[in-house]
């Protein structure tokens, strides 16, 4: 018997192993489909995978195999204080949340384990069905109420005498067992033939621990154990007479030695089936038993506890196939409608205490989800949680971090390429004094703030030697020495300022460089600059050159309140219309600061 349900067992694991290859094998297949036809039809981006603490903004997508934890929609509201609890960091320990239900329906092997043979499924024998509904109570433990229809049956492969009522009532039966017979009334040898069906309602208390898993996020396989108790009600019946109630010929059945002789042979593999001929399908008559509780047509009450291992393969989150058997031990020896076992000799056999019962099924289940719920928690990781949280933090306390800054300017000593930085002074990046200008000053030693480039290098104090432009020289009767006190126009000096293709519109660089030539006019009072437009060849270069030297007086004016008189309007030199060059005007150079535009209907 065991020997088959071990085969029976190695096929179903062969199979589930099969099966998860093929599911393996058309999920690679899947996968490269979607990236052959990934120039077809874009994917959605992947969700980004957080690469380190982001501390105060942190990346709060989850990460995990079982269920966001932060989600209040899977916890009932009578734990929602704990929730909350947990939330707001006053529990260091999250609820339970709603799981499912978990119905299944299984068939199977139905035996009794007693003094006769049983008989397996294949051989005719007997076989159950089973329902069941399972509720996880935590990760580990779960209950379980399963009932079972079982039909069992039990023939002897070889002759005896050991046996008892029904066979030896001598109202109509007549059969003499060994331990009755004379030398007038010799040993009735026989093969007692029996069935047992049977209703069973169990209470388990279920246990595993394979959903708890160190190295990966969730288990396919799952194993268990459990502990029963449950209520037995059976009824047994004997096939002791044939189709017209008379003894059976047993003694015709296998023709040679009987059971009573001691060269009597061991019973062969093809011996089952003539015995099994040789009775008619009828079990005619109740089998003796020493119970009095009675319920459901005449079956007798047992309370019978029992134990049971068994293993769940996870075809996905709905469904799961089980194998399991299960042990069942009742008080009662009259399972298999005897107390007697096989004959020892001319010896009678006291057979067992009691009998058993063996249930081996396979089963199918399914969860049943309501509101917002998670898979039974047996297979839950509850460690998905807890990796989750250390790999990408959420919910924990991560304080900002404290990084040293001597100098207090809002970079930390690490990167700070100046750590000796003054008080209340702007830095850049690298934590050094602001220098606009990039002349090597910083801003607060810098007494012209901002240096043109073609004016530097500087002194100490920031101040450049602006190169003499064209006619500078003639400036001054002294050769152009600007400290002259005949030159109103002292240290101003050239700039060349670029407008962008095709613009009228004073960037940034020009008002920097314009910046400059204000404060030096202001500090010039009686000093003129020239300001002189390229642009030639052409109406529209002419305008444009027009345009962009208007463009400067006015900024000037209205920027900085630099008179207009005080400017020399100059336009179409040979030069690029896009450059403007402006200089000190010479003593007593003549000039106009308000000339008409050359064609002004071109824009």
């Amino acid at each position: 018997m065991f020997h088959r349900k071990f085969l029976l067992l190695t096929g179903l694991a062969v199979c589930m192993a099969v099966a998860s290859l093929h599911a393996q094998s058309k999920k690679q297949k899947n996968s490269k489909e979607k990236k052959d036809t990934k120039t077809e039809a874009p994917a959605k981006p992947a969700a980004p995978s957080p690469t380190g603490l982001q501390w105060a903004n942190r990346d709060m997508t989850y990460h995990g195999k079982g269920y966001d934890i932060r989600d209040s929609a899977y916890y009932p509201k009578f734990r929602s204080k704990q929730f909350h609890r947990y939330i707001e960091h006053l529990e260091a320990f999250p609820p339970k949340p709603r799981n499912m239900w978990e119905v299944g329906a299984g068939v199977g092997l139905y035996n009794v384990i007693g003094d006769i043979p049983s008989l397996m499924l294949w051989n005719k024998g007997g076989g159950g069905i089973s329902l069941n509904v399972r509720k996880s109570l935590g990760y580990i433990f779960s209950m379980r109420l399963q009932y079972i229809y079982g039909v069992a049956r039990n023939m002897d492969r070889q002759l005896t005498g050991s046996y008892d009522a029904p066979y030896t009532d001598p109202n109509g039966f007549g059969y003499t067992p060994v331990y009755l017979a004379t030398t007038q009334n010799p040993t009735d040898h026989i093969y007692r033939s029996t069935r047992m069906e049977s209703s069973m309602l169990n209470v388990d208390l279920m246990f595993n621990a394979g959903n708890i898993s160190f190295h990966r996020a969730r288990n396919k396989v799952a194993f268990f154990g459990y502990l029963g108790i449950g209520a037995l009600a059976y009824k047994t019946r004997v096939n002791a007479l044939n189709d017209k109630y008379a003894q059976y010929d047993f003694a015709s059945v296998l023709p040679g030695p009987n059971a009573t002789s001691p060269t009597a042979p061991e019973p062969k593999k093809d011996d089952r089936k003539k015995i099994q001929k040789a009775f008619d399908k009828s079990f005619e008559t109740p089998a003796a038993n020493t119970g009095t509780r009675k319920i459901m047509d005449d079956k007798f009450l047992d309370f019978a506890p029992s134990v049971g291992i068994g293993a769940q393969y996870k075809i996905n989150k709905m469904w799961n196939v089980q194998v399991e058997e299960r042990f069942v031990f009742p008080s009662d020896q009259y399972l298999d409608g005897t107390r007697y076992g096989a004959a020892l000799g001319n010896a009678v056999s006291s057979g067992r205490g009691t009998d058993m019962v063996n249930y081996f099924s396979v089963s199918l289940n399914y969860n049943i989800k309501y509101k917002q719920c998670v898979e039974p928690l047996y297979w839950m990781n509850p460690l998905d949680n807890a990796f989750n949280e250390l790999s990408y933090p959420r919910h924990m306390i991560l304080p900002n971090p404290v990084l040293p800054d001597k100098d207090e300017d809002g970079v930390t000593d690490q990167f700070d390429k100046c750590p000796k930085t003054p008080a209340g002074l702007k830095v850049d990046a690298n934590g050094c004094p602001l220098d606009s200008d990039h002349d090597g000053v910083p801003d607060y030693l810098d007494k012209q703030l901002i240096t043109p480039t073609e004016c530097q290098p500087v002194n100490a104090d920031g101040i450049g030697e602006c190169p003499c432009p064209d006619g500078c020289k003639d400036m001054v009767s002294n050769g152009g020495d600007k400290s002259d006190p005949k030159n109103p126009c002292g240290n101003i000096g050239a700039c060349t300022l670029l407008f962008p293709e095709n613009s009228n519109k004073i960037n940034k660089g020009i008002e920097i460089q314009l910046t400059t030539l204000a404060a030096q006019m202001q500090a010039n009072p009686l000093c003129k600059v020239v300001i002189t437009g390229g642009g030639s060849g052409s109406k529209i270069k002419e305008q444009r050159s027009w345009e962009h030297v208007n463009a400067i007086i006015e900024y000037m004016g209205d920027k900085h309140s630099i008179s207009r008189d005080r400017f020399i309007f100059k336009y179409g030199e040979n030069e690029n219309e896009n450059i403007v060059q402006c200089r000190p005007a010479s003593v007593n150079e003549p000039g106009d600061s308000n000339v008409p535009p050359p064609h002004p209907n071109i824009k």
